[in-house]
């Protein structure tokens, strides 16, 4: 077996698996979501630019933890530092429960939906139990899982090969889209037409029935559906930390990772708000209320190309998935390798094989994803653990502060940017949104605290067997 994990991944590599991970599927269908959540196309725009404020904020104060901590695990390892075992194991816990394997389960399926447009057959249901509905397309997805794991198993190399394939070619891609989207949309009046009521806000509701109510929306109702929709910007773009779960196995990772994490969720933010703008060039704001499924990015392929946008923007879809997968799966298979040395996963999971890579633990996320594909409940978990998410994200960032009292003698290569004030502005922007959300979405807030604890007894087991 191997024991040292192989460094090398370059500042590229690094870039490329931060702006990987974080561009999957989200973009090109959320704006639907978001739109029909507010009504407004000049706050739809607001709340992508905040997205990535809130991000790029993140970002740079994470650089300052992943100097101090270049090892495998990341954030895993920035929150046991700082606060100790039971937190960063609780952390580790919804990662792996829900958070890293329900997005790979998540951007699987969306990948074998968007193959059922070329091939319609992955549509069928295979078999039906009542309580278990399986369908091609969910066996599909399962093998991507299984095809990514057994590729990233046999070395760093291909891994690394995967993603700067499919991460070059979704962001040419994209970049391609919105350029079109402009340009067309130029030779229109939709945007004009969008900005004359653009902050002229309202909910839209569709009933089971099909009957649409229109809410206005003001005061506290409107920060409240502010506050709720922007969780899904902010969900699709996450996992721009997963960069750091692989430090070990970067170069130079004091200074590579706070440079990764800048450049990569700063190019995606100019992408989504770009692609936005985009949007509302092509389409007025009912039509991206109305978009079929959602799928708004596919809305706007078909006013560029007519009848074959379908088909382009399913092939989009289908690459960038696919890498963003790639991204998902090498890093969080780091995550439990860590959690393993410190004795808080299975043991195995620590292990390295020839090519100095945890496939243990590969295989391990491999197997729990693949079920939450099976099953379908990973959209629920997923909604559920966004909450979670963001109070993981307000803890590792207190965490600098905790450090520049606990540890203040530390080489720190890299000192968070603006310190104090960006990581604190982070910490009240986020929490602001967690109280928003406490009181606008309580059962998927409450959900989401339920699966957070329900890891503390594990915890107590794990080291009552230690």
């Amino acid at each position: 077996m191997g024991n040292v994990p192989q460094k090398s991944f370059g500042l590229l590599d690094a870039t490329l698996l931060v702006a990987g991970s974080m561009i999957g599927s989200g973009i090109f269908i959320v704006s639907s979501i978001m739109m029909a959540d507010i009504g407004s196309p000049g706050w739809l725009l607001v709340l992508w630019l905040l997205t990535g404020i809130i991000t790029i904020m993140a970002a740079l104060s994470y650089g300052e933890l992943a100097g101090m901590m270049p090892n495998a695990g990341g954030q895993y390892v920035y929150i046991q530092r700082a606060f100790g075992r039971l937190p960063s194991f609780l952390y580790g816990w919804t990662v792996f429960a829900v958070i890293q394997t329900g997005v790979i389960a998540a951007v699987a399926v969306a990948f074998a939906k968007y193959t059922a447009v070329f091939f319609p057959y992955l549509n069928t249901s295979l078999f039906d139990l009542g309580f278990l509905d399986v369908r091609a397309a969910q066996l599909v997805a399962i093998g991507t899982v299984i095809l990514l794991t057994y590729l990233n198993a046999q070395g760093l190399q291909n891994g690394k090969r995967i993603q700067f394939v499919f991460t070059s070619a979704k962001l040419l891609a994209l970049f391609g889209l919105i350029i079109l989207g402009i340009y067309v949309g130029a030779k229109t009046n939709v945007f004009q037409l969008n900005w004359t009521e653009a902050w002229k806000t309202f909910k839209t509701s569709t009933s089971a029935t099909g009957e649409i109510t229109i809410t206005p929306l003001a005061g506290w109702t409107l920060a409240g559906a502010l506050g709720a929709t922007i969780i899904n910007a902010l969900f699709s773009a996450d996992a721009w930390n997963n960069v750091t779960f692989i430090a070990g196995e970067i170069e130079d990772p004091q200074k590579n990772i706070p440079r990764s994490l800048f450049i990569g969720t700063l190019l995606v933010t100019l992408l989504y708000v770009l692609a936005n703008v985009a949007y509302l060039m092509l389409l007025s704001h009912t039509e991206i209320i109305h978009a079929p499924s959602n799928r708004v990015g596919a809305a706007a392929a078909a006013v560029i190309f007519g009848a074959p946008g379908t088909y382009i923007m399913a092939a989009l879809i289908m690459i960038s998935t696919f890498g963003c997968n790639n991204g998902l799966i090498l890093a969080g298979s780091r995550l439990y390798y860590a959690m393993a040395k410190d004795g808080l996963f299975w043991k195995k999971a620590a292990q390295l094989n020839q090519q100095g890579i945890p496939s243990v633990a590969l295989w391990v996320q491999c197997l729990w994803a693949s079920l939450l594909c099976l099953s379908g409940t990973y959209g629920d978990l997923l909604t559920y653990s966004t909450f979670a998410s963001l109070l993981f994200y307000i803890i590792t960032i207190s965490g600098i502060f905790r450090l520049r009292v606990k540890e203040p003698d530390t080489p720190r290569p890299y000192l968070a940017f603006g310190y104090p004030i960006i990581p604190l502005l982070y910490i009240l922007v986020t929490f602001s949104i967690c109280c928003l959300l406490m009181v606008y979405s309580p059962s998927n807030t409450l959900s989401g605290l339920f699966i957070v604890m329900v890891g503390i007894p594990i915890f107590w087991a794990v080291n009552r067997k230690q």
